[in-house]
């Protein structure tokens, strides 16, 4: 599997700037300047649902903005039910028309529930849910695979709450009957990070980068068959990725992008890399 850096035109960037956003409405862009938030494509991809993170006043929120990618518009829906707590750094994953969000941190503690947002109603469900769970988390990862939903590694803090606590556990919950179960897996798996990426191909889970409880940062990649739960390292050639956190990665057909990071406040990429998985 071989790694390649990807060039792209910074004119187009410029194109961009330049135009006024139809969406604007008060002079304000949509959600407004956050980071620690997270978005999510809904009805194959019609409109795009961003949840939370840290922002406005300096602190965290629990706000649902939603972009539509036809009229290229931004609103603000009036949601029904109880919402999460404002929180950064969580988990939001696609499944069909619903939001699973999990975990993150209210600026203070990591948390550890779990909230469904029904896009097609615009309401909060807190559902009901058995099984073993995470511990409370932020910087953590989810995929789906089918009808499983996949949480992997994050931040957490000790029994006494003195301490920072790095995880690389994994725990599926089963998305139909709301059951948690911690994996047994086999074959080494990623060392325990926060701030990395887990992507979803085919029926297999990948985990990129990130930063372990050293605040050494990553750039290794590891794959689960979630079939028989091995995990394994990849080994890649070509122009290896740098080490780094907070990036974002997507797969679209037989690659895997990797987009931006950090490796401290003044080390922030904006580079773009491809492997392929083929």
């Amino acid at each position: 599997m071989r790694w390649e850096k990807l060039h792209f035109n910074p004119r187009l960037k410029d194109n961009l700037d330049e135009k006024k956003s139809p969406g604007r409405k008060g002079g304000i862009f949509g959600p407004g300047k956050r980071w620690g938030h997270t978005c999510n494509t809904i009805k194959g991809g019609k409109f795009l649902y961003v949840f939370g993170g840290y922002g406005k006043d300096n602190c965290q929120t629990n706000d649902v903005h939603v972009f539509d990618t036809i009229r290229q518009a931004w609103s603000k829906p009036m949601v029904k039910g109880v919402p999460p707590s404002p929180r950064d750094s969580h988990s939001c994953t696609t499944v069909g028309n619903n939001l699973f969000v999990f975990g993150g941190t209210d600026g203070k503690d990591p948390l550890k529930d779990l909230h469904i947002l029904d896009t097609s109603s615009n309401t909060w469900i807190s559902p009901s849910l058995r099984g073993e769970g995470p511990e409370a988390r932020e910087g953590h990862s989810a995929a789906l695979i089918g009808k499983r939903l996949f949480i992997f590694g994050g931040c957490g803090k000790s029994s006494n709450n003195s301490d920072e606590v790095y995880y690389n556990d994994l725990f599926i919950l089963d998305t139909e009957t709301l059951v948690w179960r911690r994996a047994v897996t086999s074959g080494p798996p990623p060392s325990a990070r926060d701030s990395h990426t887990c992507s979803s191909w085919k029926h297999k889970i990948i985990v990129v980068a990130g930063e372990d409880a050293s605040d050494y940062y990553l750039s290794d990649v590891h794959i689960l068959d979630t079939d028989t739960l091995v995990w394994k390292e990849l080994c890649t050639s070509g122009q290896i990725l740098p080490p780094r956190a907070g990036h974002s990665t997507v797969t679209l057909g037989k690659n895997m992008f990797v987009y931006g990071g950090f490796t401290d406040d003044r080390n922030l990429y904006n580079d773009l890399h491809m492997l392929n998985l083929g």
